[in-house]
């Protein structure tokens, strides 16, 4: 029961259920809601009326930015220039927990570590954000979404700055960490090499409304 109206514009979703698991992409052509819904979903934007998010029987919806504990990866890089891409990770991981102590602050560096590895990112743990390249970026900001434990991954158009080859890279290493990982996964993507790589299931939204997939 999410809706959104805007002057010609109204975005419906009364029901939509996601896998609790792999990758479920959300495709539709500009104009479509993709941004909206999205949104929404991550609490940068009000719903018309109050709607319910069930997720093992809690309703993100009617929680805080912070207690949704989404992780997130944009389209374009938000990564702090200023600090490393192991800061980075640390930072969003201190944003999520509130007690730390040198133990978990150990476990956390640790895990960071075995992502970077998994991502080809060993070596640049300590190199300035403002130093990697655009698929080096994307890789951090997976890593930096992945260690604050989410309960769910949100991808917004993560490959659409990159060059055809660095796609590809990018596209095989995170599908490999995200089959690694337990959760339900959006992909809001306009790409169908992303939907090809990386989707279980496909959904595709038309004029604010959600239609069934192929």
């Amino acid at each position: 029961n999410l809706e959104k109206r805007y002057k010609d514009f109204h975005l419906f979703v009364p029901f939509w259920e996601w896998s609790d698991t792999g990758v479920t992409a959300l495709v539709g052509p500009s104009g479509s809601g993709k941004t909206t819904l999205f949104q929404i979903l991550l609490g940068l934007a009000e719903a018309d009326h109050p709607f319910v998010w069930d997720f093992k029987g809690e309703n993100l919806a009617a929680l805080s930015v912070r207690e949704r504990r989404l992780g997130i990866v944009f389209q374009e890089d938000r990564l702090f220039p200023h600090l490393s891409a192991i800061e980075n990770c640390l930072f969003a991981y201190r944003a999520r927990n509130t007690v730390m102590d040198k133990e978990r602050l150990g476990q956390a560096k640790g895990r960071i570590g075995e992502l970077f590895e998994r991502l080809d990112l060993s070596g640049f743990e300590h190199r300035m954000a403002s130093q990697l390249s655009g698929g080096e970026k994307q890789r951090v900001s997976l890593v930096r979404a992945l260690i604050g434990e989410p309960r769910v991954l949100l991808l917004d158009e993560p490959f659409s700055g990159l060059d055809v080859q660095v796609k590809g890279r990018c596209r095989e290493l995170i599908k490999e960490v995200i089959q690694g990982v337990q959760l339900p996964v959006l992909l809001v993507t306009h790409d169908p090499e992303d939907v090809e790589a990386l989707a279980n299931t496909q959904v595709e939204i038309q004029k604010g409304q959600i239609k069934k997939g192929p």
